[in-house]
Formats: C-alpha cells, sequence, structure tokens
C-alpha cells in the first residue's frame, strides 16, 4: 500500500501542470460558465418554465454532450496524458525497475487516470448545481430553486462514471502500448462513433461495447421520470444496468490483462 500511495503521489507531482489534469478542471467549469451565460441572456423567454424543465434544460444540455462524445473523448485524452511523460521521456524500463511492487506502479498510474475521470464528473455535478442556484438569485424569474436536482444529478454522473470505466481500461492500456497519441486517439475515436450509432439506434446488444455504455447510461433519466399529481415530477436512476456490469467487468478484465501485458514489456 506504500508504494501505491508513493507511486500515486509521484504521478500527481507530474501531471499537476499537464493539460491532462487541467483539463479534467477547466473542462466542467467552462462549459458550465458558458452554459450560465446563455440562460442568463435568455432569461426573459425562460421565466415561464417551471424549475423541473429549467434543470432539465440546463443540466441535459451538458449530459447530452457528455454521453455522446465529450465523456469518451475526454477519457482518450485523459489515459494518454497520463503515461505520455514515460513516453517522452523513455523512462518506463527506471519506472519499473523503483524498490516498488511494479503491481503498485502499474494501478497508482491506473488508479490516478481512474481519479481524474471522477474528479472531472463530480466538478460537472457542483458547477451545475452551483450555477444553476445562482441564476435564481440574479434572476429570480428563473424558478431554479422550486425543485432540487442534486441528489439525482449526483446518481446519475456516478453512472456515467460507471458506465466509462471500460472505456478508461481499454484507451489506458492502448496507451502505455503505443507512444504516439494518434493510434489510441484513432481507436478510440472510431469506437465512440460506433457505439454511438449502436446505442443511438437502439441496437439490443449495444450494451456488449463499451464505448455504447456513456449514452445507454443516460436513458435512465428519460426512463425515469414519474408524474406524481399535484407535484414535481421525481427522476429515478437505475444504477446497476446491464451496460454498467458489462463496463465493471471489462474494466477489471482489461485492467489485469494490461497488467501482464506491460510488465512483459517493461523488462525487455
Amino acid at each position: 500500500m506504500k508504494g501505491f500511495i508513493l507511486s500515486f503521489r509521484s504521478e500527481f507531482y507530474k501531471t499537476r501542470k499537464t493539460m491532462g489534469f487541467w483539463s479534467a478542471v477547466l473542462l466542467p467549469l467552462l462549459l458550465c460558465l458558458l452554459l450560465f451565460i446563455g440562460f442568463f441572456n435568455k432569461s426573459d423567454q425562460l421565466a415561464q418554465l417551471p424549475g423541473f424543465m429549467l434543470w432539465l434544460r440546463f443540466a441535459g444540455a451538458i449530459l447530452g454532450v457528455m454521453g455522446s462524445l465529450l465523456l469518451p473523448m475526454l477519457i482518450i485524452f485523459i489515459a494518454y496524458s497520463v503515461n505520455s511523460i514515460e513516453h517522452k521521456a523513455d523512462t518506463w524500463k527506471t519506472l519499473f525497475s523503483l524498490p516498488i511492487p511494479k503491481l503498485s506502479v502499474y494501478a497508482a498510474k491506473y488508479f490516478y487516470a481512474f481519479f481524474l475521470v471522477l474528479l472531472c464528473l463530480a466538478l460537472f455535478v457542483v458547477f451545475t448545481l452551483g450555477f444553476g442556484n445562482l441564476l435564481s438569485v440574479l434572476k429570480p424569474s428563473l424558478k431554479f430553486n422550486e425543485y432540487n436536482i442534486a441528489n439525482t444529478l449526483s446518481h446519475l454522473y456516478f453512472k456515467l462514471f460507471l458506465s466509462s470505466l471500460g472505456i478508461l481500461s481499454i484507451q489506458f492500456l492502448l496507451s502505455l502500448l503505443f507512444r504516439d497519441f494518434l493510434k489510441p486517439m484513432g481507436i478510440g475515436f472510431i469506437c465512440t462513433i460506433t457505439g454511438v450509432i449502436l446505442a443511438g439506434n437502439g441496437w439490443t446488444y449495444a450494451y456488449l461495447f463499451p464505448y455504447s455504455h456513456p449514452l445507454l447510461a443516460l436513458k435512465a433519466l428519460q426512463q425515469g421520470k414519474e408524474a406524481h399529481p399535484g407535484s414535481m415530477p421525481s427522476i429515478t436512476v437505475d444504477m446497476l444496468t446491464k451496460d454498467t456490469w458489462v463496463s465493471l467487468a471489462v474494466a477489471v478484465a482489461v485492467f489485469i490483462i494490461g497488467y501482464f501485458i506491460v510488465l512483459k514489456k517493461s523488462v525487455k
């Protein structure tokens, strides 16, 4: 455990000034800020909407992009950025020759990428709620305060995170095996487009293809609306669907396979 903590801390110090780290922080801030400006400027047109519909439009505008293209592409970029320093400096053999268990080194790199994705999605929840409630203060005609979406939004982004783990494991392995960015990026982009097509067209077995999982995760929101007479509609999120289980299984399997592949390669 000590070796893992040391390696994890080392990954933070090596990447804290890179675009891979800051993209996880700035992307949710910039997207939510742009959406905030758009809602602020169009407040007169949106004033007639109830709080529930305002939140659906505000949060849904980002979630739709995240589930289709943005999240998979962000994972591709983060996975490569974590390993690009070793590729550029050609320090893989040096890294694996340290007096730290090789599994700790490998796991620390993987879980650091894991942490960046989780951080990014958590910030999306924080900034979405923060900017939405700020709008209700600056523009009282926008009734965001009529509906509390915090619990639902947290569950939905966590489901989105679980659904992204299969993609993260695959892209992390590709970024370890290939020195240049074009190969993992190209493979990831083609798989992402394929996943969007499969999930978007409702293919029965789309849940078996990891790159379809983020878009499939958002269908939990669409299917979870339930109106109650005299009250605001509620939204439920089914966390453990088939695509979520497949994502977790792929993540574990590729992580194990990747360790043995990289271990063999590191001693050549």
